[in-house]
């Protein structure tokens, strides 16, 4: 954005993308860049703010490869993830880690996936995927100040979200 920068997820192949609020509050102006370094204008579709989503649409009549999503309810505590973000604006980048605890509450949040992956400024809205290949959260923070102590949005959260937001099947 014109105020920020982090990451997001191509939630189906006409450009829907899920990521944080915070990474577009206040903006003015939205891009999404791709993994293949295109430039896309984008349009804000809504959000949730308690728990930290927002939708929006790539203005393109490309098709997209969009990522699937798991069931977040399965994922369990030792299960291996990747998060996948843009730390610092360095672009693509993949940590690996475990699911540390589930239903973690911060700052009145629903139950969090806690993640020991490292994830940085740049990383939030982009996806914590399990070794199956599916999107089973979204990343949304960390506890400054900690190693490797990051959380994530539960998937079948984030798809209830985008579905009432979008009024469409994710």
């Amino acid at each position: 954005t014109d105020k920020s920068q982090g990451s997001g997820v191509i939630i189906t192949e006409d450009g829907l993308v899920i990521t944080n609020y915070h990474v577009i509050r206040d903006a003015s102006q939205l891009s999404i860049v791709s993994y293949d370094k295109k430039v896309y204008a984008a349009s804000l579709l809504g959000v949730e703010k308690l728990n930290d989503l927002a939708i929006l649409k790539m203005s393109s009549k490309e098709q997209f490869h969009n990522l699937n999503f798991g069931d977040s309810d399965k994922v369990k505590i030792g299960e291996k993830i990747a998060a996948v973000g843009n730390p610092a604006g360095l672009g693509s980048t993949v940590t690996q880690g475990i699911i540390s605890q589930k239903d973690r509450k911060i700052s009145g949040s629903i139950g969090l996936l806690q993640l020991d992956a490292p994830i940085n400024p740049g990383n939030s809205g982009g996806p914590v995927i399990n070794s199956a290949g599916k999107v089973v959260g979204i990343l949304r923070s960390k506890i400054v100040g900690y190693e490797s102590l990051g959380f994530a949005i539960p998937s079948n959260y984030a798809v209830s979200v985008a579905e009432e937001i979008t009024q469409r099947d994710i």
